[in-house]
């Protein structure tokens, strides 16, 4: 389809990736929903039949001029993807907005976290920013939100769902729990390891998958967090789950806070929180939810200034919904 130069053109650079998708979706129900969308991504997802706007599109390879004519750019797929086209889509002139966390390594991009401060002001003046992944966006606000008491020290601990994999980990966990469950081998493909039924906090050696590089992408994001004094311990470890981040941190004080004085400032930040005892919190109650959910925090009986905290988010929603923030941001 033939475009003009002035035209309002949005591409998604990575958009056979579910997280491609998701933004996609949100762009669609947003200010932009009235603007052209060009969906590209590697040669090997070229081809794909999807829709944009009610409408059929293919999915295209990138190629010289896919995004001359763009104002607005996403990057949705892997980082190394994203490294071979972020140039080209800078020089287009475009609006860049990275959710890989290729831009994190790049010294002119703006770290965005979607949180209320002076120094998360959108900052119209760049053209490249870089959106944390939801790990990246939980510790963010986590540790805004607890920089108001004050805090000592902090640890994190990540549980990673499948579906950070795409569809080829979500398949993979799939087959493996019926396969094991009609006690037949499991293929391994995606992960060189069993991931069904399994806790772990590392895949095998053959894998694409690294869980020491998603733990080294989450420390960059939060040492990229404006005005941070306390620098939290964290780990990533491989849920059997298909969808959702849940994590758990504990967080010393060394003034004495109540209960009900952390669960307010947590509500004021925009956490739910989720107090009802009969249902309890797990990945899937953020299913298809942009917030950060949290239980009642539980002060350590064996160290009296620690607090633990049980959080949940959507690995997917959350990053998709903060980037169309952003973009709204940038276009106002």
């Amino acid at each position: 389809m033939s475009v003009s130069r002035d035209s309002q053109r949005i591409v998604i650079a990575g958009a056979s990736s579910l997280l491609g998708a998701e933004l996609k979706s949100l762009l669609e129900e947003s200010r932009f929903a009235s603007w052209d969308f060009f969906l590209v991504d590697e040669e090997i997802a070229a081809g794909t039949l999807t829709e944009a706007a009610g409408e059929p599109t293919v999915i295209q390879p990138v190629e010289e001029g896919t995004f001359s004519r763009a104002k607005l750019v996403f990057f949705t797929g892997s980082a190394a993807f994203t490294g071979r086209n972020l140039a080209a889509a800078r020089r287009s002139g475009a609006l860049v907005i990275d959710l890989s966390g290729a831009a994190f390594s790049v010294p002119d991009a703006r770290a965005y976290f979607a949180i209320e401060s002076p120094t998360q002001s959108a900052g119209k003046n760049k053209t490249l920013y870089a959106v944390a992944s939801a790990p990246g966006l939980a510790a963010a606000k986590f540790l805004d939100t607890l920089g108001k008491l004050t805090l000592s020290h902090i640890a994190m601990i990540f549980f990673r769902p499948v579906s950070e994999a795409g569809r080829a980990g979500i398949e993979e966990l799939e087959s493996q729990t019926t396969q094991l469950l009609s006690f037949q081998s499991a293929g391994q493909p995606v992960f060189d390891t069993q991931v069904a039924f399994n806790l772990l906090d590392r895949y095998g050696a053959a894998s694409r998958e690294n869980l020491p590089a998603v733990r080294a992408r989450i420390r960059r994001e939060i040492a990229a967090l404006p005005n941070n004094r306390v620098q939290p311990s964290v780990q990533i470890l491989h849920a059997p789950v298909f969808y959702g981040f849940t994590f758990v941190a504990i967080a010393g004080f060394t003034s004495n806070p109540s209960q009900p004085e952390v669960v307010e400032l947590f509500r004021k930040a925009g956490f739910t929180i989720d107090s009802d005892a009969s249902s309890p919190l797990g990945n899937l109650t953020a299913s298809g939810d942009s917030a950060l959910h949290l239980t009642l925090p539980d002060k350590d009986p064996a160290q009296p200034d620690s607090w633990w905290f049980w959080g949940a988010t959507d690995n997917i929603r959350l990053p998709a919904a903060t980037a169309v923030k952003l973009a709204e941001k940038l276009f106002e």
